[in-house]
């Protein structure tokens, strides 16, 4: 069950990373906050190449699989500020266009960090080093 669900969140960042660079730009664009000091293609497209990395790895690096959950999750925190900048501003994107469906999508940001500890063992791994010393 949990490999299933490691890949499953590798191709979902897999095919999120792939929309950054290609066909959805502008709609991730409109997620990077104002005070980010960057240009927000940049951010758009230096995401998006994280995101297809994180998730070939999750998909390919199963023997480090603990460590590259670790990672993911830790990306899922970084992006997290733009999720809650689009709630903020009010800012129409991929359909999310109140600010219900703005807040919503908040409350599945710590679902996919969960997931990413879970799937790859990485919570669990820690906990037995953890009690191991």
């Amino acid at each position: 069950m949990k490999s299933i669900a490691r890949v499953l969140l590798g191709a979902f960042l897999v095919f999120a990373g792939l929309s950054h660079l290609f066909w959805a730009r502008s709609e991730f664009q409109a997620q990077v906050p104002t005070w980010v000091p960057l240009d927000a293609d940049f951010v758009v497209l230096a995401s998006g190449v994280v995101e297809v990395v994180l998730g070939l790895a999750l998909i390919v690096l199963v023997r480090l699989s603990a460590l590259t959950g670790w990672i993911v999750a830790a990306f899922f925190v970084a992006v997290f500020p733009g999720n809650i900048s689009q709630f903020l501003t009010h800012t129409d994107a991929f359909g999310l266009d109140t600010d219900v469906s703005r807040g919503v999508r908040l409350l599945f940001q710590p679902l996919l960090i969960v997931w990413a500890l879970w799937c790859t063992d990485a919570w669990q791994t820690w906990r037995s080093r953890s009690n191991a010393v």
